[in-house]
């Protein structure tokens, strides 16, 4: 690979640049919303998402293991991408399926564009790691020793640990007409070998695969007593099985070892109109999860061309379709390493969440939360509070039911432990469990299986509609009479997640809402028509008409000329009916201001359209998750907070809430939190008419404004205090 010795220059799509303000131009109602020159392809502003990620492993006022870690979540994004988004618009293409968005472009010519983009910046990726990571990580004593520089202490070391750990579970396999190329797993590690000579049986075809067991780690930590300038030093299980390739085929002459990985198709297909076992046709589908069409291959870029050409040939594959890194080629392996406990000083320094005071002094959950509703951030704020909940009622006499949807959760986590024990003290727990939450599946069928075996009721929702919901209802009896309380929330039942994720929770005992909360519930469980509700919005019935009313409304205040504002926080932004409301509203004269973290497909900036409308990303140490609704409604402000972002799947193919915050309180702070991101001069991304971002930076004499260090230092807490509600 040619040097780069500024990373960032190869990258002209995201640049750093002053912060820019959506010029004001006077609206043109006449203005053709449906061009498709309006409109980012969903798959293309994805992956700009991933660019954004990487780009943080450049920002030094990150700590190395941290910048380290943003480069392997690239990787590891960038594998999903290939699975799921381009795998999908491939299949378009080989049943002549194709569909086109609203930006008009055909599946071939997205292919085209993200393989453009996504070499380069694959040749980023690993140029950043070589010339830029490594060498800092060296500087803080954490070494990779690549081959060439082994001691002889620790090239026999390594050669012994390679015959006692590694030789004994590698097979490897010789290519001829009664051995043809293996049956790969999905991104497994392996080796194609070139070799000279004849075996024992006379075969000669001159190539072998090595395929790595996933068994074995790809990192290996040499002894401290072979360090010797001290610190810790690694090896890779490349490096180990490439110096010593010739130990696995005797007697033959190893001419080249080259190590490569394939991407499959490895989204999931299960028939709504076939089924009748939910949990029995997935797990007949994890495992075609692995072997699923080639999508991808990467490989050593020292990899001659006739050995890279019979690879290709091998997996169907095209010269686009091929990746050539300078580097290993399963870098989400080095994820190990970013938690080095004897390294926390090249970590972020750990926080502890604070706890509102309401429910630090509480020895009763359920008598704080009927007092009023109480609103929570995680992971500024713990979410212990969800999980003591339901924890106190598993062991309160007077609790009798609990419903409980989970998406994403892990089989052995404390929300699924509360239940366990819930169902055998004798509640009534009914569960309902999305099997289908990708790359989750088989952690969902086990939690089902262990919580059926506890004795609670578990439902997989409804077939063809992916329950996306996130609740919680308790039914208590209080003198009598029966009172419900419930917890509603933008993230999953994730401890794990909601010290990473951004996302609200609200607790609550208001009658109407958890009313409405356990209409859902019995809707989900059983069957009837659509329930009317008083508070809460749900997808696919009522949702996306109601955020259609809810802008267009601010169109009609902005026309008769009030006061109009929009402010929404979300993951994506995909919907045209919603974008087209959008721009609407803007030509109207509403204000409007977009948080989307990943996907959006609407153009902000376009004088006569979008001229009202700025859109920014955020991108910092934890992942923003939260979707907030903000409408300014002629001063009666009004919040609300959802489980869905703007996507059609979202608003019309899931089961989803979406909830008013109550209350001028509640309403107020929701509004301040939302302007703290708004006022980020230093981790948000500013979108372009042109589709590209640029990196907000303070100007003049700004001082640097960091949401998410702001809201940490804000509602984080201290040994010596606690947040008020």
């Amino acid at each position: 690979m040619s040097e780069v010795k500024d990373p960032a220059q190869s990258l002209p799509v995201v640049r750093s640049a002053p912060a820019l303000t959506a010029p004001s131009e006077p609206a043109t109602p006449s203005a053709d919303i449906n061009a498709p020159e309006l409109y980012i392809h969903r798959e293309l502003s994805q992956l700009q998402f991933n660019i954004r990620v990487l780009e943080q492993a450049l920002d030094e006022s990150y700590p190395i293991l941290e910048r380290l870690k943003f480069l392997l979540i690239f990787s590891s994004n960038l594998d999903e991408f290939f699975e799921i988004r381009v795998a999908g618009l491939k299949k378009q293409i080989t049943f002549a399926r194709e569909q086109t968005g609203p930006d008009g472009l055909q599946p071939q010519q997205v292919l085209s564009k993200i393989s453009e983009l996504a070499h380069q910046q694959v040749g980023r990726q690993y140029a950043i790691l070589n010339d830029v990571l490594l060498p800092q990580l060296a500087e803080k004593g954490i070494r990779f020793v690549r081959r060439y520089q082994w001691t002889h202490k620790q090239t026999l070391w390594v050669r012994r640990y390679f015959r006692q750990e590694v030789a004994p579970v590698i097979s490897p396999i010789g290519l001829d007409p009664t051995h043809p190329f293996p049956l790969l797993v999905n991104k497994s590690l392996n080796f194609i070998v070139q070799l000279e000579g004849t075996d024992a049986f006379g075969r000669d075809s001159g190539l072998a695969i090595i395929p790595a067991p996933r068994s074995l780690p790809r990192l290996i930590k040499l002894p401290d007593e072979l360090c010797e300038d001290g610190g810790d030093a690694f090896v890779f299980l490349s490096s180990m099985i490439h110096a010593h390739a010739d130990e696995l085929f005797p007697g033959m002459k190893v001419l080249g070892c080259y190590q490569f990985r394939l991407t499959r198709n490895a989204d999931l297909i299960v028939d709504p109109d076939e089924v009748d076992d939910l949990a029995r046709a997935l797990r007949g589908e994890l495992l075609s999860r692995r072997y699923g069409d080639a999508v991808r291959l990467e490989v050593a870029d020292n990899c001659p061309k006739p050995l890279t050409d019979f690879l290709l040939k091998q997996f169907g594959l095209s010269e686009a379709e091929l990746y050539e890194v300078n580097g290993p080629v399963n870098l989400t392996r080095l994820f190990a390493i970013t938690t080095l406990e004897n390294h926390p000083e090249l970590q972020f320094p750990p926080f502890s969440p604070g706890i509102p005071k309401l429910l630090s002094s509480a020895d009763n959950l359920f008598q704080a939360i009927s007092k009023q509703d109480i609103l929570l951030l995680h992971p500024y704020e713990s979410f212990s509070p969800v999980v003591d909940l339901l924890r106190q009622a598993a062991q309160d006499a007077n609790v009798l039911a609990i419903k409980q949807t989970l998406y994403r959760t892990g089989a052995n986590s404390e929300i699924v432990n509360a239940l366990v024990d819930a169902a055998r003290n004798g509640k009534e727990v009914t569960v309902v469990i999305e099997l289908r939450a990708r790359f989750d599946e088989e952690s969902n069928l086990q939690l089902a299986s262990r919580l059926q075996q506890a004795g609670a009721v578990v439902i997989y929702g409804v077939v063809g509609f992916k329950t996306h919901a996130k609740m919680m209802l308790i039914l208590r009896r209080e003198d009598k009479v029966l009172r419900r309380y419930a917890h509603m929330g933008t993230g999953n039942y994730h401890a794990g997640n909601a010290r990473l994720y951004t996302d609200y929770s609200v607790l609550t005992s208001d009658l109407a809402l958890t009313e409405d909360v356990h209409k859902l519930f019995n809707q989900l469980i059983g069957m009837g028509k659509t329930l009317r509700m008083k508070k809460l919005l749900q997808a696919p019935f009522t949702l996306k008409k109601r955020l259609l009313e809810l802008i267009n409304r601010e169109a009609l205040a902005a026309q008769a000329g009030k006061p109009a504002q929009i402010i929404a926080k979300v993951n994506a932004l995909t919907d045209a009916k919603i974008i087209k409301a959008l721009y609407k509203a803007s030509q109207a004269g509403v204000k409007i201001d977009l948080i989307v973290r990943g996907m959006c497909c609407l153009r902000p900036g376009i004088p006569g359209v979008s001229h009202n409308i700025n859109v920014r990303s955020i991108v910092g140490r934890f992942l923003e998750h939260s979707r907030v609704y903000y409408f300014l409604n002629e001063g009666q402000e009004q919040v609300w907070l959802s489980s869905a972002d703007m996507m059609e799947r979202n608003l019309e193919k899931r089961v989803e809430t979406c909830f008013p915050l109550e209350g001028k309180k509640l309403i107020t702070r929701a509004k301040q939190e939302l302007q703290v991101f708004l006022t980020d001069n230093t981790q948000s991304w500013i979108l372009q008419p042109d589709g590209s971002y640029v990196r907000s930076n303070p100007s003049g004499n700004q001082l640097a404004r960091s949401a998410q260090s702001a809201l940490l230092d804000k509602l984080g807490n201290s040994p010596q205090r606690t947040v008020s509600v």
